[in-house]
């Protein structure tokens, strides 16, 4: 039996989220340096600038990635995956490889368009459940 696209996208957008997570950490701790990170963070070390918007944009996938992934096994569940379902999760993996890469060059209105196209993806895996 093949895999369905769309669950092979899923496995796509994990690999983003993990991506997305050791490059924030990676930026994070030139900041707040590794004698910090290993031992018991009593005492908080903010961060800025790319360091900063890079955690920001781990945090927003964290924020999406769970509706997305529940929309896209639900919509595999209910037997719903089409044309809908495949785009939409195209756009979802493109919309969040392309996101933290616009959160850190800071382009005005770019890393919201690009926030948009993920967020599209998700409404239409949803919208194919319903249709």
């Amino acid at each position: 039996m093949t895999m369905a696209v769309e669950l092979k996208l899923l496995g796509v957008a994990v690999i983003i989220g993990l991506v997305q997570m050791l490059w924030a950490a990676a930026a994070a701790r030139r900041q707040q340096g590794l004698k910090w990170a290993a031992g018991p963070r009593d005492e908080p070390r903010p961060i800025a600038g790319a360091a900063a918007r890079l955690d920001r944009a781990f945090a927003n996938f964290k924020e999406t990635f769970p509706l997305h992934a529940v929309a896209v096994i639900v919509a595999y569940l209910a037997a719903r995956l089409g044309d809908l379902t495949l785009w939409g999760s195209v756009l979802y993996v493109v919309g969040r490889a392309l996101h933290p890469i616009a959160y850190v060059l800071n382009v005005p209105y770019l890393r919201t368009l690009v926030w948009f196209v993920g967020f599209v993806g998700t409404l239409a895996v949803v919208a194919a459940i319903f249709l």
